[in-house]
């Protein structure tokens, strides 16, 4: 006898799916926004630190547009660990989404660079809750046939989100990119703000009538009491099993992830991905590839 899921299979790949793939795709698409606010000193800081800029910078100012990102993401990890347990995957998205929104307005509008490092600052917060958020949303309403098809989508719209600021930030009104990125996490807001939360948190949380409606959402059609029961039974064991901080030097596997995971972070940085990224116009221009003047970046400000 085969059970329900296997049945579903046989339909093919994304067979019974549509729900999980509008919620994933609706959830990821504040990393447009975010690779937007990534790559955007690439083509800004030349035009900030030309004699056209609208705000008087230092070239000193302005590489700090880069470090700052970085640091409101590293400082913010305690309170995206924290609010990712106690708000849930999909209201820490929705927050995170709706601080990348100000930021832009804040960039947008400002007068004095201050403003501006507050946002980026806020920006890289904002990233580190949606981009620790949104795997574990996806990864936790999924089936698993299409769970790493999914998982990738977040760092295509990221890639999205370089091409687009690389393309227009060079030839637009300085406000234009802001703007992009608003209505971006205004229909990632809208859209994704009736989709449900996922049935593991939901279960944890002890809320198992929202989570049986969750995974009907998830799951139309299909009987999903075998599967509820399973994520009842992990959630259970889960919570039986005390883990501490300890663990990931103590415990063999977790040593071994924790190793990759440095390395590969480690390594990823290391290679000054993020310096070109976030410098790719200065770079191309010193290397003769390109020649972006001043004069085009941020013309008609207002």
């Amino acid at each position: 006898m085969q059970s329900s899921g296997d049945k579903n299979d046989h339909g093919g790949l994304f067979s019974g799916t549509l729900t999980q793939l509008l919620a994933a795709v609706s959830g990821t698409l504040f990393a447009i926004s975010d690779g937007m606010s990534y790559g955007w000193t690439a083509p800004i800081i030349p035009y900030f630190i030309s004699e056209n800029s609208h705000i008087q910078t230092t070239k000193q100012e302005a590489e700090w547009l880069e470090t700052i990102l970085m640091a409101g993401s590293f400082f913010s990890l305690p309170l995206t660990i924290y609010l990712v347990d106690r708000i849930g995957r999909r209201k820490s998205m929705l927050c995170a989404a709706m601080m990348s929104l100000l930021c832009w307005v804040v960039i947008a509008v400002a007068n004095r660079m201050l403003y501006i490092f507050i946002a980026r600052f806020l920006f890289g917060t904002a990233s580190n809750m949606a981009l620790v958020a949104a795997p574990m949303y996806v990864a936790e309403i999924a089936d698993h046939k299409i769970r790493g098809f999914l998982s990738s989508i977040i760092y295509l719209m990221m890639l999205v989100g370089f091409v687009i600021v690389y393309s227009v930030a060079p030839f637009s009104p300085f406000y234009t990119v802001p703007v992009i990125g608003v209505v971006i996490l205004l229909t990632d807001f809208c859209t994704f703000y009736f989709m449900p939360e996922t049935p593991y948190y939901l279960v944890y949380k002890e809320q198992i009538n929202e989570a049986r409606q969750s995974l009907q959402f998830l799951r139309p059609g299909r009987y999903i009491e075998d599967e509820l029961n399973d994520i009842i039974q992990a959630i259970a064991r889960q919570k039986g099993e005390q883990g501490r901080l300890s663990d990931l030097l103590t415990v063999k596997s977790n040593r071994k992830a924790t190793i990759i995971m440095f390395v590969l972070n480690g390594g990823q940085h290391m290679c000054a991905i993020s310096v070109i990224l976030m410098n790719l116009h200065l770079i191309l221009e010193a290397g003769d590839s390109i020649y972006m003047s001043s004069e085009y970046v941020g013309r008609h400000i207002w």
